[in-house]
């Protein structure tokens, strides 16, 4: 069983009724499009800061593992309204040169397992984890009195527009560093972490490649079509709603009301990569409601002629962010980056008999 409410906004026609119908156009609608879901779904992200200095706390060897290099700096961000410093911890392969770089900003769940750090280092990624609830903290505050409300208090961003512009402050840092290849930037996280890079790498034409994982409501699942036992924003804005722009809960039963849905939140990472990860067996992520949004963002991608570039994949299993995973977005990375011929497709729909939610297309080229 599912639930449709409306049919999913098309990404080809502005505001005003006019189409899109040159690459030019897509470019003034993208930004069109970006305001809208800022404005209404996240917030605005926190201004780009005037610099941001790194300052090297531990250089050491993680001989547990290896004998990689590890580096632990402490990112402060200059020129706001007051002082403010987060953690990123950069692990390198043994080899030397540049390397295309996986962030990963999750470590507020713990470190990664050693098995997805090894098979990490073999394929010659560097590795660069932080917690982003350093940024601002995942716990309801009304009166926003931590973390990076305190820097911009004038701010209208949610947990999650913050988080994103934590991505966007370590993006600064790595195009500093000779370790790293900037044109092979890589963003990954799972479930609220998910929602996180989307929009991190929706907004930051810097980064190469955009993975969430089992990332659902607010992520890349979709609001007008929901399966049975899917999160509705309803459940997101009643539970967790310091994560979004103040206004967002006014959409609840008017689903089809949004000016847009998950799919264009897909559209802004066009035309670079973009990987959906998730598990069959995760209804409150939506998993058919993700494919509709793959779906109708790959209009997008087709339309840019880069249809290679958009993936997405079901495992059995429910909620998490393993081993699993981890294989299957450094074979899309792989692939991406490195030409790769990957040996799974990353098109796959496992819900042939799903109707779409949308009847439009992409305009010819």
């Amino acid at each position: 069983m599912h639930q449709l409410v409306g049919e999913l906004p098309d990404l080809f026609e502005f505001s005003d009724g006019k189409r899109v119908r040159t690459v030019e156009d897509w470019q003034k609608r993208r930004e069109e499009l970006q305001e809208l879901i800022l404005s209404v779904e996240y917030g605005h992200l926190p201004p780009e800061p005037a610099g941001v200095r790194a300052e090297l706390l531990h250089p050491t060897v993680m001989r547990r593992l290896g004998q990689f290099p590890h580096f632990q700096y402490r990112l402060h961000i200059e020129g706001g309204g007051q002082p403010f410093w987060f953690i990123v911890d950069v692990l390198l392969p043994e080899t030397e040169g540049r390397f295309p770089v996986i962030m990963d900003g999750d470590m507020c769940w713990g470190q990664l397992r050693d098995e997805v750090i090894l098979d990490v280092m073999a394929r010659g990624y560097a590795l660069v984890t932080f917690n982003r609830t350093e940024i601002v903290p995942d716990a309801y505050r009304s009166e926003r009195d931590a973390g990076l409300y305190l820097v911009y208090p004038e701010g209208d961003f949610g947990a999650i527009a913050a988080w994103a512009w934590g991505y966007h402050r370590v993006a600064d840092f790595l195009l500093t560093q000779e370790f790293t290849d900037p044109e092979r930037l890589a963003v990954t996280g799972h479930s609220r972490g998910g929602k996180t890079v989307l929009l991190a790498g929706a907004t930051d034409e810097r980064i190469a490649l955009t993975a969430p994982n089992n990332s659902g409501c607010g992520g890349a699942g979709c609001y007008r079509w929901r399966g049975e036992g899917a999160e509705t924003i309803e459940d997101i804005t009643r539970s967790v709603p310091y994560w979004f722009a103040a206004g967002f809960a006014d959409f609840v039963d008017r689903e089809d009301q949004l000016p847009f849905d998950q799919h264009g939140v897909k559209a802004l990472v066009a035309p670079r990569a973009l990987l959906s990860m998730e598990a069959l067996g995760d209804v409150w992520a939506n998993p058919t409601g993700t494919y509709q949004t793959f779906d109708a963002a790959r209009e997008l991608y087709r339309f840019l002629g880069v249809e290679e570039r958009i993936g997405i994949t079901f495992r059995e299993g429910e909620h998490a962010h393993g081993p699993d995973d981890w294989r299957t977005f450094l074979d899309f990375a792989d692939w991406q980056f490195r030409s790769i011929q990957p040996t799974r497709r990353f098109d796959e729909n496992p819900f042939p008999e799903m109707e779409r939610a949308f009847s439009w297309s992409a305009p010819e080229a």
